[in-house]
């Protein structure tokens, strides 16, 4: 049998989705991975990650059910059928049910693969069950709040719309790593229709070196930064005042609060002199239409939510229905919760914080730990206290994964699972509306099982009733998307056809007015302030900003065996190397009231005085967790995480 070409769509935590090319020889092995040419967004470019697909599938894996030798945590496990798998686990999740009641089980999952079927349709089970929920926190929850005060749902500018625009702001964005389509989208709409490309990070990243205007404002100080703008726009005369008059409400409350951030006050603040200000403000004003991108990054510190909710106003003023990007999610009719089944569950799930998940894990309140689609044992702040709680003697813990990652010696049953090139699945991007079903290019590997039939082999254990447990995923898959293509239907998609779905309009607003609210009577009525406001920074004395981000070959902490440990690194301020006699590869520590780790120094401009950079989700020299220096306190609006308010001492080893 000679080689054969598969389509198919990556399902990873991505902006993209990229639709990908899949190579497979006559032996069943997969020879190459390449973007598809033809797809509109995609269009022949991928990442590093997707690349390598096709060796990351080989390299890893777990490919047989395991059970645990010695005490967590724990390298030692010894391999056993999967029977004997689904037994004991079907058995201690009966115990725990029966001993504890069902919120003794925390169902712990988050977006390693997003596809409906590996991610929305196994949470089935734990609904019935009526077993303990996160609140997906982690990322992006604080931001899609904020925008819900002023906007209604947080959907906004699709990438396509990007080549007809004047202006394109990246704040807080860096998405020649983590967006490269919509950054190539934006580089052609420069090139084509020159446009001006303007990049706001306190960080000299990719995007900010290829931009025509880097501003980089004090980390946190966003909001003073938007009002600036927003007071030079409104003093020159630069707003729609007929569109603000038609289509918003609260303009005069906003315009007072922007009003008292005058250019020294701003430059005080932010650390960003008046005439920068003033050229965002003009590009905003005379280059029409303009897209204001916003980066989930941009909200993970204690002002983010503020950040968001202050940035997003701006193209309002300029006359924009919707003339932002944060995540177009809400923008679909898909009935996710119809696929979850949270539409039949008889029993209400508690839901936990998922940013303070360590100190919650450390209290013991969990009996049964059930982990798929996530690798906690890096990337939820507060690692010593996580560890400590899935090491617990009274707490069981499955993990299904498809390669033997960091949480897997937490363990005690551990269940092979399915990459996205071994599966039918379909995946609906956060920001772009093109749609594929994704079908298999090679079989499952060792005795990998997806995600499904692994929820089903376990209804079935614990003889549990609900019919609608066992509705074919399909099925149910087709009902989720039933009224949400615009292109064709779901036929078409089985078919292995390219749709798209179906938008909201860009000028439809839910919010209690049913405008773009300046000043938010939903924020008022839930104990914030009407309008966005900038919480002042309290960085102590001779401590540091800890910011952090993703590198270009890393999706989280996946890839590591294709492209070794996300490197164990920080980058300083050359000033702030010279007052610490610190030089290019030495030995430093990091440490503050958390814990402390160890990293090698890269002297660097990238980085402002008083703020240092490491890569996201990496252990230090001697492997312990990055995230053993971040807390978990939650943003007060949206419960999100505060990664980039982090601070630490600086010691040179």
């Amino acid at each position: 049998m000679p080689s054969r070409e598969h389509r198919v769509v990556c399902p990873r935590d991505c902006y993209d989705n990229c639709f990908l090319n899949v190579t497979v020889d006559s032996k069943g092995v997969i020879t190459s991975v390449k973007a598809d040419i033809s797809h509109p967004l995609t269009k022949g470019i991928t990442c590093p990650r997707a690349a390598k697909d096709g060796n990351r599938v080989y390299k890893n894996r777990i490919l047989y059910p395991h059970s645990r030798k010695d005490a967590k945590p724990c390298q030692s496990f010894k391999r056993i059928s999967w029977n004997d798998a689904i037994n004991t686990t079907t058995g201690k999740l009966r115990e725990a049910i029966e001993t504890h009641g069902p919120e003794s089980v925390l169902l712990l999952d988050y977006v390693g693969n997003s596809g409906l079927l590996t991610m929305a349709y196994p949470q089935r089970i734990w609904n019935a069950i009526g077993a303990t929920r996160t609140d997906y926190s982690l990322c992006a929850k604080s931001g899609h709040s904020a925008l819900s005060f002023h906007y209604g749902r947080s959907y906004g500018i699709q990438p396509e719309d990007l080549l007809n625009q004047k202006l394109i702001v990246y704040w807080g964005f860096n998405a020649a790593v983590s967006s490269p389509h919509t950054w190539s989208l934006a580089k052609t709409a420069r090139r084509d229709n020159g446009a001006s490309i303007i990049v706001v990070d306190s960080r000299r990243s990719r995007s900010a070196e290829q931009a025509d205007i880097w501003v980089n404002p004090r980390p946190g100080t966003d909001v003073a930064l938007a009002y600036g703008v927003a007071r030079y726009l409104i003093e020159n005369e630069l707003i729609d005042a007929k569109f603000i008059k038609e289509w918003t409400v609260g303009y005069n409350l906003f315009k007072n609060a922007a009003m008292k951030w005058n250019s020294k006050t701003v430059e005080d603040v932010t650390g960003v002199k008046e005439e920068v200000v003033e050229e965002i403000g003009l590009a905003y004003g005379k280059l029409k239409p303009s897209a204001t991108m916003m980066g989930v990054g941009f909200q993970k510190n204690v002002q983010g939510a503020e950040s968001v909710r202050a940035v997003a106003l701006l193209p309002a003023l300029v006359g924009l229905h919707r003339g932002f990007f944060y995540s177009n999610s809400g923008a679909y009719f898909t009935d996710i919760p119809y696929l979850t089944g949270e539409r039949f569950a008889t029993r209400e799930s508690k839901i936990v914080s998922q940013v303070a998940l360590g100190s919650i894990m450390e209290q013991g309140d969990f009996k049964f730990v059930y982990i798929y689609n996530m690798n906690p044992a890096l990337t939820i702040p507060n690692q010593d206290a996580l560890r400590k709680g899935l090491s617990r003697n009274d707490v069981f813990v499955v993990v299904h994964e498809t390669h033997w990652t960091e949480t897997i010696p937490f363990a005690d049953i551990v269940l092979p699972a399915c990459t996205y090139l071994e599966k039918d699945d379909i995946a609906i991007a956060w920001a772009h509306r093109h749609v594929m079903i994704s079908r298999k290019p090679i079989i499952p590997q060792g005795e990998s099982r997806d995600e499904v039939w692994v929820m089903h082999e376990i209804a079935k254990r614990l003889e549990m009733s609900e019919e609608w447990l066992y509705e074919p995923p399909w099925k149910a898959m087709e009902k989720t998307l039933q009224g949400s293509l615009e292109t064709g239907t779901f036929a078409n998609l089985v078919k292995g056809e390219t749709l798209e779905l179906k938008c909201r309009s860009k000028s439809e607003y839910q919010t209690q007015s049913g405008l773009i609210e300046f000043a938010s009577k939903e924020a008022k009525k839930n104990g914030f302030s009407a309008v966005p406001i900038q919480i002042p920074a309290k960085i102590p004395e001779v401590q540091f900003i800890l910011l952090t981000s993703a590198l270009s070959n890393y999706s989280h902490t996946q890839f590591q065996e294709i492209y070794g440990p996300i490197p164990s690194i920080v980058h300083i301020h050359p000033l702030d190397a010279e007052i610490y006699e610190i030089q290019d590869g030495d030995t430093v520590k990091l440490n503050n009231d958390m814990g402390e780790i160890q990293l090698t120094a890269v002297v660097s401009n990238s980085v402002p005085e008083g703020v240092l950079w490491t890569p996201s989700l990496g252990v230090d020299l001697k492997g312990k967790p990055q995230n053993s220096l971040i807390s978990c306190i939650t943003q007060t609006l949206g419960g999100g995480s505060t990664f980039n308010s982090s601070t630490v001492f600086l010691v040179k080893e």
